[in-house]
C-alpha cells in the first residue's frame, strides 16, 4: 500500500471531527445496545419491529425466535411498561441473550424450547404472565449471524466443520448422520424443494456417494456435481447447506405448528410479526396468514363465502415489507429479509 503523508488539512479535518464527537452527548441507552448486538447479531428490519409493535407498548410479547436478543432488547427499550417471553432452542443463543438482556431484569423470562411448542410454552408461565394476555409475538426465522460465522456449527462452506447444522446440538441428528442413511429420491425432492432443480439428481448422487463427514467435503462433493460453466451468482453449494440445514431441523414442520401457536396464543388485537429470509419460507408464511385471513375458506370468488369460515387475523398490508437500500448496506443480510404482518381478530 502506497504511504501517503498526512497533510495539514487532513490533520485539521481529523482535529475538528475530534472536536465534533468529543462534543457529542453520551450514547444513549439503545445506542449502546446496538454496538453490543452486532458483536453477535446484527437483527435485520429493527426499526420497522420496533414500529410495528409501538401501539402495544403495555403487556407481554413472545420472541418466539430470541437468538441473541437484538429484537427484545430494542422492544424493551422502547417502552418500559413491556415484558418479553423469549423462546429459543440454541443454548448459545439463550446465554448470549441473557447476559444482553440481564438489565431488564424481571421484565424477561427466557425458555429453552422450540417455537412449535409456543403454545405449551405460554401456558407453563402463568407466574410470568401475571393474568396478563400475549399482546405481541414475533418470528425472525432462519439462521444467525453468530450461527453462521461459528464454523464449528457446521452451517457455513465458509470454514472446514463437522457436517452438524443442528440449531440445538444437544438433540437430534447431525446433517452428517442424516446423508448416512437418506434415500436418493427424497434427497434429490429436498434439493428441488429448495430451488436447487437442474443439478439436483447429479448433486445428490456425489454427495450420497461420497458420505461427506465435514462442510468442506460438502462442498467439495457439490463441486464435483455442477459444472464451472453452469453455477450461478453466489456460491454453488448455497442451496444444498440450505436444504440439510431445513431437514435437519425440521424448519418446515416447525414454521408450520409455530404460525399456528402465534395464532392461538395472540389476545384478539394482538400483533404478529414474521421475518423470512428465503422463498419457500416466505411462501409457507404467506399460506398460512391468507389461510389464517380467511378462516380457510375456499369458495368460488364469484358467489361469496357459503361455507362459514371465520377469519383468524387481518392481514397488515398485502405485501412484505422489505429493508431500505440504506439497512442493507449495512447489514447484507438483511437483502433477502421478507417482512409479514397480521392482527388478530375477535372469534
Amino acid at each position: 500500500m502506497q504511504y501517503r503523508p498526512r497533510t495539514m488539512r487532513s490533520l485539521a479535518i481529523a482535529e475538528r471531527e475530534r472536536a465534533i464527537f468529543s462534543a457529542r452527548p453520551p450514547r444513549s441507552a439503545i445506542e449502546r445496545l446496538q454496538m453490543a448486538q452486532d458483536l453477535y447479531h446484527q437483527p435485520v428490519l429493527e426499526r420497522e419491529i420496533v414500529e410495528f409493535f409501538a401501539s402495544r407498548s403495555a403487556g407481554v410479547l413472545v420472541d418466539a425466535t430470541l437468538g441473541g436478543g437484538g429484537h427484545s432488547a430494542a422492544l424493551l427499550e422502547a417502552s418500559a411498561m413491556r415484558r418479553v417471553l423469549g423462546i429459543d432452542r440454541d443454548p448459545e443463543a439463550r446465554e448470549e441473550a441473557s447476559r444482553r438482556l440481564s438489565a431488564y431484569g424481571d421484565r424477561v423470562r427466557i425458555v429453552a424450547a422450540t417455537f412449535a411448542t409456543m403454545g405449551d410454552v405460554v401456558a407453563d408461565q402463568e407466574d410470568f404472565l401475571g393474568g396478563e394476555t400475549i399482546v405481541g409475538v414475533l418470528m425472525d426465522l432462519g439462521v444467525s449471524s453468530h450461527q453462521l460465522d461459528e464454523s464449528s456449527r457446521g452451517f457455513s462452506f465458509r470454514a472446514d466443520a463437522p457436517l452438524d447444522m443442528r440449531m440445538d446440538p444437544t438433540q437430534g441428528i447431525t446433517a452428517a448422520q442424516y446423508l448416512a442413511t437418506a434415500d436418493l429420491h427424497d434427497f434429490v425432492r429436498l434439493l428441488r424443494a429448495n430451488g436447487e432443480d437442474r443439478f439436483a439428481g447429479a448433486i445428490a448422487r456425489s454427495v450420497l456417494e461420497r458420505q461427506p463427514q465435514t462442510t468442506q467435503q460438502l462442498t467439495e462433493a457439490v463441486e464435483r456435481a455442477v459444472p464451472m460453466a453452469a453455477r450461478r451468482r453466489g456460491h454453488v453449494a448455497t442451496r444444498v447447506f440450505q436444504a440439510l440445514r431445513i431437514i435437519v431441523n425440521d424448519e418446515q414442520n416447525e414454521l408450520d405448528l409455530g404460525l399456528e401457536g402465534a395464532i392461538s396464543v395472540l389476545a384478539p388485537g394482538g400483533l404478529l410479526a414474521v421475518i423470512s429470509y428465503h422463498s419457500g419460507e416466505d411462501r409457507a408464511v404467506k399460506a398460512a396468514l391468507h389461510e389464517a385471513a380467511t378462516g380457510g375458506c375456499h369458495c368460488p370468488y364469484e358467489l361469496g363465502c357459503v361455507c362459514g369460515a371465520v377469519s383468524r387475523v387481518d392481514l397488515t398490508r398485502a405485501s412484505a415489507q422489505l429493508a431500505t437500500a440504506r439497512e442493507v448496506e449495512s447489514n447484507p443480510r438483511a437483502r433477502s429479509a421478507r417482512l409479514r404482518t397480521a392482527t388478530k381478530v375477535a372469534s
